[in-house]
């Protein structure tokens, strides 16, 4: 895992194959970034599957109840098969545009 931090966006990177094992490292080290927009870069895995992304659910609910932004990157996968509740993009400039919208968005009182 690999966490680079740009302003009020911290982007995670994993690298190696286990999505469990990512979600339970960002479980344990929520507080780094939890006042940030999170950007999950999946770019670099091979393999990854529509229950992969699902497993992210819960914590992107989380945080974007806190009025942040959750945006996965993967072009791994069906993106119109993915819920509403989960924001998934195939590129990082997109999920820079998606957070610049919803902090607007949010500026605006939406």
């Amino acid at each position: 895992m690999i966490i680079d931090k740009d302003g009020n966006v911290t982007i995670i990177t994993q690298e190696k194959k286990s999505i469990i094992e990512l979600i339970k490292k960002i479980d344990n080290d929520y507080n780094k970034f939890q006042h940030d927009n999170l950007v999950i870069n999946l770019s670099a895995l091979d393999q990854v599957s529509f229950q992969d992304i699902l497993e992210f659910l819960e914590i992107s609910n989380r945080h974007r109840s806190k009025k942040l932004s959750f945006v996965i990157v993967c072009d791994k996968v069906n993106l119109t098969e993915m819920p509403n509740e989960l924001l998934v993009v195939p590129t990082l400039h997109e999920a820079n545009d998606i957070i610049e919208m919803e902090e607007i968005e949010r500026d605006l009182g939406f």
